[in-house]
């Protein structure tokens, strides 16, 4: 019940943060849910082999770089989905520190 519960917060507050911050947007609620899904599963399968190849960057950066790859991860989101969209490289890395940031929050409250 905890997993749906996350679930369903996270699609709220991605429809929320898209509706609310400058550069992104989205086209409903349902496309929040197909935003999820997919954030979800670029975020398993593709992430770990970018972290690896980014490694070298990622410690001369002393991790600076793991922003870089979010903000990558939701501009190809944005390819992926047409009921989702974000203006540029700077939209894309604050949708995504605002996006980790909240759900950080959320996943310590809701556990």
């Amino acid at each position: 019940m905890g997993f749906i519960l996350k679930f369903l917060l996270t699609a709220v507050i991605t429809y929320l943060l898209a509706a609310f911050l400058p550069g992104s947007h989205i086209g409903g609620f349902g496309d929040a849910i197909l935003l999820v899904i997919v954030l979800a599963v670029l975020n398993a399968v593709l992430k770990p082999i970018l972290k690896l190849l980014g490694l070298p960057i990622t410690v001369l950066t002393l991790g600076l770089f793991l922003l870089v790859i979010n903000a990558a991860i939701i501009m190809i989101a944005d390819a992926l989905l047409s009921g989702f969209s974000v203006d540029g490289f700077l939209s894309a890395l604050l949708f995504s520190v605002v996006l980790s940031v909240v759900t950080s929050v959320v996943d310590a409250v809701v556990d």
